[in-house]
């Protein structure tokens, strides 16, 4: 008789792991939303399936939680792999500038659609996994609706839900936090809503973070305020950064003495978008319609300020962007070779519902991909 695996959990991580599953395998997918529903909004719609990234440990360096961790994986099924199994699905792919790659048809629907296409021999179940209990020679699987039983046990609900499927049998977990995502600001600067400013740099705790700053309704986001967020996804709120809007040398005074009857704001916004521009300057006081050759010296230290060191109090997160979690099952109670349980054999997590999750560009993919694989690998070398 087959052997029967149960993966709970049909996103990206699962999917991956019953893609990569021998065939002679009976393979039951438990989810109760749609299968890789939550693909679809990643990389905007476009799909950012992966970073080109080639070198095992710097990819690694992309995750702050899991490093070292994904290291053997890594190893073993980094970027290249990845490509390949794509491509031999009939994923064609190409690299932007910035390393993020992306299918040629820039969607994600039709990725779905080209993992999908590969698990036509697994049976999907919309239930709600209940518990998973040992049991002679297997597991016991509890759904809203049956009761199964399963040889193997693949755990990959992502990073918000699934932990307690496995506490029951001994795992721990770290409380999961929201990480890549923007940030609720005080004052909100909603005037500013829609400005985007390019290559900030942002300052908190002696750590730096570049990149584009987008303010929202309530605060700001961005690349570079969702590598910050995911830095610090445990930091107790609130807290201060300090931005630089024009991290490069401009000598103002020179400025000021070739244009001495120009406007202030009209100067300044030939760096910064203008409105930002009014923005501070209103904060400060200070006039925008002021001539150059009338800038006083106070006036010259407020326009540094706030061009280069402009605080602004973080006071939560905002539900947008590339929403991942920090947090997840311990990982120190899994075999990062094969992420088989420590607690229990045949038992297996990959994807989000580990405590791994990574910056912006592909790198949350690129580990359930991974994971995924890995976890296939491991039950394919039982047969």
């Amino acid at each position: 008789m087959s052997k029967k695996v149960a993966i709970v959990g049909a996103g990206p991580a699962g999917c991956m792991t019953a893609c990569s599953l021998n065939k002679n395998f009976e393979i039951t997918i438990f989810d109760m939303s749609s299968p890789l529903k939550t693909l679809l909004p990643t990389g905007g719609g476009k799909c950012n399936l992966a970073h080109a990234e080639y070198n095992f440990k710097d990819l690694a360096k992309n995750y702050p939680r899991g490093e070292k961790f994904l290291y053997s994986a890594f190893s073993r099924f980094g970027t290249t792999e990845t490509l390949e199994f794509f491509e031999k699905i009939g994923v064609e792919t190409y690299t932007r500038e910035d390393n993020r790659i992306f299918p040629i048809s820039n969607s994600a629907k039709d990725v779905r659609d080209k993992i999908l296409a590969q698990l036509h021999h697994c049976k999907f179940q919309k239930e709600k996994v209940l518990s998973i209990k040992p049991i002679e020679n297997g597991y016991e699987l509890k759904s809203d609706k049956a009761t199964y039983l399963f040889d193997y046990i693949v755990v990959a609900t992502g990073g918000k839900n699934g932990y307690e499927l496995l506490h029951k049998i001994g795992h721990n977990f770290n409380k999961p936090y929201p990480s890549l995502v923007g940030l609720k600001t005080a004052p909100c600067h909603k005037e500013l809503q829609g400005i985007t400013v390019q290559n900030c740099i942002i300052s908190f705790n002696k750590n730096k973070y570049y990149g584009n700053i987008l303010f929202t309704d309530n605060g700001i986001s961005g690349p570079a305020i969702f590598e910050l967020s995911s830095i610090n996804a445990k930091q107790a709120f609130p807290y201060t950064i300090s931005i630089d809007f024009l991290p490069q040398e401009v000598d103002w005074q020179n400025l000021f003495n070739k244009n001495p009857q120009k406007h202030l704001s009209n100067l300044l916004s030939e760096f910064l978008p203008k409105s930002l521009i009014n923005h501070m300057l209103h904060i400060y006081n200070i006039s925008p319609e002021q001539k150059c050759c009338m800038v006083n010296s106070n006036t010259k230290v407020l326009v540094n300020k706030f061009i280069h060191d402009y605080k602004i109090d973080i006071t939560g997160t905002r539900k947008d962007g590339e929403i991942v979690t920090c947090g997840g099952l311990l990982l120190d109670e899994f075999n990062p070779k094969t992420l088989e349980s420590k607690h229990a054999k045949n038992i297996y997590a990959c994807g989000e519902v580990l405590d791994i999750d990574g910056f912006c560009g592909g790198f949350n993919l690129q580990a359930c991909w991974t994971t995924g694989d890995m976890v296939a690998d491991s039950i394919n070398s039982e047969i």
